[in-house]
Formats: structure tokens, C-alpha cells, sequence
């Protein structure tokens, strides 16, 4: 299997199961994975949380790990890069406000290369405006936003697990969609 390198753009409260488990189902399958946050360097933590579905009406919130960024986000060249991971969590909601993080997402999308977003994480495609005339699949709270921007949102299948891919992009509705999702991403690696 050819290593390839993944940059993965994580911010404090990103969804723990949505950050942790790429990183390592993708370090387990020998890719090279930097993690970038804005006004982080290599070093810093961010906080995450870790959201469950309890029986409410939506999701519950409770306190995550830290998890390690590696790489300074000031200075990541995405060029270097073959791949592209948003989790999501709250995260998402205040990254898309980044211009250097739409810009990032702008490049791997114009460069077709493989992006993975989950969950909260299509709301920073929205944002950087990839999503118009393409299909979608994200946590369904978010899907106003994807039909607001002109994409076709997939809903998820019972429980949550499917995964969608159009094109370059790689989409699912939450973590319980680990399996299904990092296997469609995995292919587009290879």
C-alpha cells in the first residue's frame, strides 16, 4: 500500500470518536497524518467532546480527551498533502469562519484530491463553497445548510451508518458510520 499524507483540521470541542478513530484507522493503514488547528502549533492539544445519542432529542454532550495537534497550522503547505479529514463536533461551526480554512478546503477540493467529512464537518465544505450541484450526506441538523448552499443532502440510513461518496468527497452522518466511512476513504487512498 502506497502511504499517503492526510491532513486532518480538528478545533477545541471536535467530536473525540470523529477525530481519535480516523486518525488512528489511518495510521493503522501506515498513512502519514497531520492534525492543524487555527492559532495552534505542533504540541498544543484541543479539547473534545464526545456526543451520544441517549434518548433525547438530540445528541448529548459530554467531555472528550485532548487530543495532540502535530503540525503548525500557520505554516501547513495543504500542497504537501494527498488527503483531506473534517470530524465534527462544534468544531465546524466556528472553523468555517477561517478564511485559511476554506482556503484549504478550497485547494484539495479544486485539486480532486480525497476529502472525508462527518457529521458537523460538511458545514466548513459549505462555508468554503464546494457544495453546490453535488450530493451531501452530514448529521441531519446540518442539512438546511447543504440545501441552502445547492447540494443534495443524503439522509443516513437507520442508525446512522451509511456513507456517501460523490466524486472526491467522502461523507457520512456520525460516528456510527466509522466503518462504512474510513472504508470508502481507505479506497480513495489507495
Amino acid at each position: 500500500m502506497n502511504s499517503k499524507r492526510v491532513l486532518m483540521i480538528v478545533g477545541d470541542y471536535v467530536e473525540d470518536y470523529e477525530a481519535m478513530v480516523p486518525l488512528q484507522i489511518l495510521l493503522c493503514a501506515s498513512h502519514q497524518v497531520d492534525t492543524i488547528c487555527p492559532g495552534k502549533t505542533a504540541g498544543d492539544t484541543v479539547i473534545t467532546a464526545i456526543h451520544d445519542f441517549d434518548g433525547a432529542q438530540t445528541y448529548s454532550e459530554k467531555p472528550g480527551h485532548r487530543f495532540a495537534i502535530t503540525a503548525n497550522f500557520e505554516t501547513i503547505d495543504p500542497a504537501k498533502y494527498d488527503a483531506l479529514v473534517i470530524p465534527g463536533g462544534r468544531a465546524p461551526e466556528y472553523l468555517r469562519l477561517n478564511q485559511d480554512v476554506l482556503k484549504m478546503v478550497r485547494h484539495f477540493d479544486g485539486e480532486k484530491k480525497p476529502i472525508a467529512a462527518i457529521c458537523h464537518g460538511p458545514q466548513i465544505l459549505v462555508a468554503a463553497g464546494v457544495i453546490k450541484g453535488r450530493e451531501c450526506s452530514c448529521y441531519p441538523a446540518c442539512s438546511p445548510e447543504v440545501i441552502a448552499a445547492g447540494g443534495s443532502y443524503i439522509a443516513p440510513s437507520a442508525g446512522m451508518d451509511s456513507v456517501h461518496v460523490q466524486g472526491n468527497l467522502c461523507t457520512a452522518p456520525a460516528w456510527p458510520a466509522h466503518p462504512a466511512w474510513m472504508r470508502e476513504f481507505l479506497k480513495m487512498l489507495s
